[in-house]
């Protein structure tokens, strides 16, 4: 898990580029992208501590995301803070939790 928070953390720092020219790229694909890693995160770290309330889960992940969207502004790297990024990264993060929980309860 600490390598992946890792990757994520540099991967939602380095500089951004807008790029069209793939066939798969789309208008929102960032908020999918935001919306995917925040969920596996979120699983991961359900996983990592399986015990941990989901107040103080929901509160680490959310300052998490809040904490990038900030760095991302201030860094001038060709990012900026965007309040529906933190939407996504939100939904990520319940989602990743409740999938954790299912498979939990299924592996019961």
């Amino acid at each position: 898990m600490p390598i992946y928070w890792a990757f994520l953390t540099y991967m939602l720092l380095k500089p951004g580029v807008e790029n069209m020219e793939y066939p798969f790229m789309f208008q929102g694909i960032d908020k999918i992208l935001h919306l995917s890693i925040f969920a596996l995160l979120g699983f991961c770290f359900m996983a990592a501590f399986p015990r941990t309330k989901f107040i103080i889960y929901i509160q680490i992940m959310l300052c998490y995301g809040i904490l990038t969207e900030i760095l991302q502004e201030e860094m001038a790297l060709g990012r900026s803070l965007e309040g529906l990024d933190l939407v996504a990264d939100t939904i990520g993060v319940l989602i990743g939790y409740f999938v954790f929980q299912k498979t939990k309860a299924i592996n019961l």
